[in-house]
């Protein structure tokens, strides 16, 4: 069986997933679903009712890290997985904090209030992940880029003229390389929203 592959394209999460899965060259029928109406079979391979979803035989996976995991552990032709410890760390602190940033500051209107604080935050982040960069975050491109650059490139949209301001020349390169890059190019693609019985269509 070819693994399936539940995605919705901006989610970066789901977008992490197919950098990988472009990384490895690991084939997989992707069925690109609209988050506002999610199809039954989603729901039933995934209760979480999240992005991304990939169904394999040996099982679901049902996180995005895991995802990415999986199909480096398959094929790693450009060497992802071969990260120092503290790059787990990195992920760590962009799932979590600066996530909470990320959406505190775009959905600002939700909790105005907070705002201050989630845009602290976010520019610790940030500042932080420049001082920390060179043309990558170890040397050459890892899973660890591959999997904050999304949410990176997602704070970076609310206000670009205000991130192009920042004092980030290494986070700004950084991101412009990936914005440019073939494999961002091939991750963004636009697909038709799955339908049931719909032919499968290949990824990468």
């Amino acid at each position: 069986m070819t693994p399936i592959l539940y995605s919705f394209r901006r989610c970066p999460y789901a977008m992490r997933a197919r950098l990988a899965l472009i990384a490895a060259d690991q084939r997989v029928h992707l069925r690109e679903i609209a988050l506002r109406d999610k199809p039954a079979a989603f729901l039933a391979a995934s209760p979480k009712a999240t992005v991304p979803v990939l169904v394999t035989d040996q099982g679901v996976i049902a996180e995005s890290l895991q995802i990415m995991q999986w199909a480096l552990a398959q094929n790693d032709p450009e060497g992802w997985l071969q990260m120092p410890p503290e790059a787990a760390a990195w992920i760590a602190r962009c799932d979590g904090s600066f996530k909470t940033a990320l959406d505190g500051v775009k959905y600002a209107s939700r909790a105005p209030d907070a705002l201050p604080a989630h845009r602290a935050n976010a520019i610790a982040f940030l500042t932080d992940l420049n001082a920390s960069l060179g043309l990558w975050l170890y040397g050459k491109p890892s899973l660890a880029d591959a999997a904050l650059l999304p949410f990176v490139r997602q704070y970076a949209k609310i206000d670009p003229d205000w991130f192009a301001a920042q004092n980030w020349p290494r986070l700004q390169d950084w991101l412009a390389r990936f914005l440019a890059s073939e494999a961002f190019a091939r991750a963004m693609q636009k697909q038709p929203l799955w339908q049931p019985g719909a032919a499968p269509l290949a990824f990468p």
